[in-house]
């Protein structure tokens, strides 16, 4: 667990810086320099993308994930033929989609043209974007198979952040035009998929071998069922949780505008993922060689640990989030009214998630990894009807009930699994404890009387929240990573006091 927890925190690092620029973009400047209609529009651009970059891959990249570690063992990297053919691939399903795209573009009228005619007009840009993104993710798979998680994570959370903020800055001051504003954002991924390449290369073990390797043809059917499986699974996982997007746009009264609230929405709680997509991307090889060599031990500790680790912060972060939500939408002003209620379900459905830990990707790298398809089959089947009814008749709010429900009951089949097949059970008396004593200290800071300043109403209740949850942990003793973070900051804070 030593790895896993020194490359989650450098990645935490990483990515936190990423989401505190990121959360300067979004809720500082983005309100105040781009209409909602505006907002929602790279909000659907970035969602489709993302979407159907992950359906051209085609399987590759949890091919990589799972497989990366055989071919290391067996062959050298010169001879090492999964790039190319990983990476042919991802081309040839990329060409499928432009094909599909061109002959359904008739549809996306239809469908977007009433309520949010500016997505029909800027559609085409989802192909750039789709296209760097799709690259990136392929190159990303291989920069987990090399131990360069903390690199991936820089580069997927920093650069497209800076290159928003900059073309944020040049379209304020009327440098470029709105069509080169978006022309650009479609380009976001195009600078991180350089870079991810050169690094790649610079690690000596990235190479293209055309030619099939004994190991690839030994390999071929077994890669090609479990690609397809772990590719349909991840894929509706995706658009389970991006179609309301989608429908927001497409179903709701105020179209683009309401998307772009709940997009306002979605990243403020997607701050608490912070934490989970560091350890992701080092937990995945670490899980795959524990698979491999069937280390029960291990895979046990990293489930254990995640849940702890994960169910922490999110409490903290969660807790933070809600008592301050009242000044967050005053902040954000009456363009984004409706946004609390939002946040609040969201923010419960994603704690839930990071309360489950590793589970997802212990299942994927497991030799039942069907079983990933299978919840998320289950998962969309549920969030897809439930989206289009609850965002027909409620909006916004019908959005995040949606969110909520689907990913309670998506997480308890992959915890019942878990427990059935091979009696993983990661939960402790510590941990409900912990649940408890959240709810105390953040009640005890919610009913602070409000202060006038809304800067420094969020600063006492946050200080105070702080104060009265972090010793509470501490003396709890539910997670050891958390408890020797807890001590070194605390350290550090006493030293500099004593110095000063």
């Amino acid at each position: 667990m030593g790895v896993i927890q020194r490359q989650s925190i450098r990645s935490t690092v990483l990515i936190l810086l990423g989401f505190g620029l990121g959360a300067f973009n979004m809720l500082v400047l983005v309100p105040r320099i781009l209409t909602t209609e505006e907002l929602g529009l790279t909000r659907v651009i970035t969602d489709a993308g993302i979407t159907l970059a992950t359906l051209c891959t085609l399987g590759c990249t949890a091919v990589i994930n799972k497989f990366a570690p055989f071919y290391k063992s067996h062959l050298s990297p010169k001879k090492n033929d999964l790039p190319f053919f990983t990476l042919t691939l991802c081309l040839t399903g990329f060409v499928v989609m432009c094909v599909a795209g061109y002959l359904g573009k008739d549809l996306i009228v239809r469908k977007f043209s009433e309520r949010s005619p500016l997505f029909v007009e800027y559609s085409y840009l989802v192909y750039p974007y789709c296209f760097f993104m799709l690259m990136f993710m392929w190159m990303e798979g291989f920069a987990w198979s090399f131990n360069r998680g903390i690199l991936s994570n820089g580069l997927r959370e920093i650069v497209p952040r800076v290159v928003f903020l900059a073309i944020l800055v040049l379209f304020v001051v009327k440098l470029i035009s709105l069509d080169v504003f978006l022309l650009i954002f479609s380009l976001s991924y195009l600078l991180p998929s350089i870079l991810m390449f050169i690094a790649l290369r610079r690690t000596g073990r990235f190479y293209f071998q055309p030619e099939p390797s004994n190991l690839t043809n030994r390999l071929r059917g077994k890669m090609v069922n479990f690609g397809l499986f772990v590719f349909g699974a991840h894929f509706l996982n995706l658009l389970s949780r991006t179609v309301d997007t989608f429908i927001l746009s497409a179903k709701s009264d105020r179209g683009l505008t309401d998307t772009a609230v709940f997009t306002i929405a979605t990243y403020i709680v997607t701050l608490m993922e912070v934490p989970q997509r560091s350890m992701n991307s080092s937990v995945v090889p670490v899980l795959a060689e524990a698979w491999k060599n069937k280390d029960f031990v291990k895979i046990r500790n990293v489930y254990h640990k995640s849940v702890s680790n994960l169910l922490l912060v999110g409490l903290f972060m969660f807790g933070l989030m809600w008592l301050n939500i009242h000044n967050i939408s005053e902040f954000l002003g009456k363009n984004f009214s409706g946004i609390e209620a939002v946040i609040l379900l969201m923010g419960i459905g994603k704690l839930i998630d990071l309360g489950t830990g590793a589970n997802g990707q212990i299942i994927g790298t497991s030799n039942f990894w069907k079983v990933d398809f299978t919840t998320n089959v289950i998962y969309t089947l549920l969030a897809l009807p439930l989206n289009y009814f609850l965002i027909a008749h409620y909006g916004l709010l019908g959005a995040a009930y949606s969110s909520l429900i689907s990913l309670t009951f998506y997480n308890i089949l992959r915890f019942g699994f878990l427990k059935y097949k091979y009696n993983l059970q990661p939960y402790s008396k510590k941990e409900f404890l912990a649940v408890l004593v959240a709810i105390i200290c953040a009640a005890i800071a919610y009913f602070i009387p409000r202060i006038g300043s809304l800067f420094l109403d969020a600063f006492v209740r946050s200080v105070v929240f702080t104060g009265l949850l972090l010793p509470a942990i501490y003396h709890l003793r539910v997670s050891e990573e958390v408890n020797k973070l807890i001590e070194k900051y605390a350290l550090m804070i006493k030293s500099k006091i004593r110095t000063s």
